[in-house]
């Protein structure tokens, strides 16, 4: 079984786009702090985020830079050439996304803060 959870804060605002047959998919990175250093290694890891449909909408309507999330999804690794360099990435199809940032200042109507993360109540929901 392929399940993966984690909480991380993006590092850049989240890319909303519509696919050629029409779907729409919002991408972001998230920044997932490790628990211990290994030595020559980064702090953090980072993970691309791929989440379909409404719950991307809803994603890019409520992340920005810097705010904390909880993913849950399945993952894979993704792999890429540019100007003759090869790249890895890991990719994360979100089933689940809970924001876990606090309030922001003028935050819209139809959106609740909990001390577990940001509620949106069903009025807003597209589905």
């Amino acid at each position: 079984m392929n399940y993966l959870h984690i909480i991380g804060n993006l590092t850049r605002d989240p890319e909303l786009r519509t696919t050629p047959n029409g779907k729409t998919v919002c991408s972001f990175d998230l920044a997932v702090r490790r628990e211990q250093k290994r030595e020559g290694q980064p702090e953090a890891d980072f993970f691309r985020v791929n989440a379909w449909g409404s719950l991307g909408e809803i994603c890019a309507k409520y992340l920005a830079k810097g705010r904390k999330a909880a993913v849950t999804g399945s993952i894979s690794l993704s792999k890429r050439e540019k100007d003759g360099k090869f790249y890895a990435s890991l990719e994360v199809m979100a089933k689940d996304v809970e924001f876990l940032s606090p309030k922001p200042e003028g935050q819209q109507e139809g959106q609740k803060s909990t001390d577990f993360g940001t509620i949106v109540e069903d009025a807003e929901l597209p589905f």
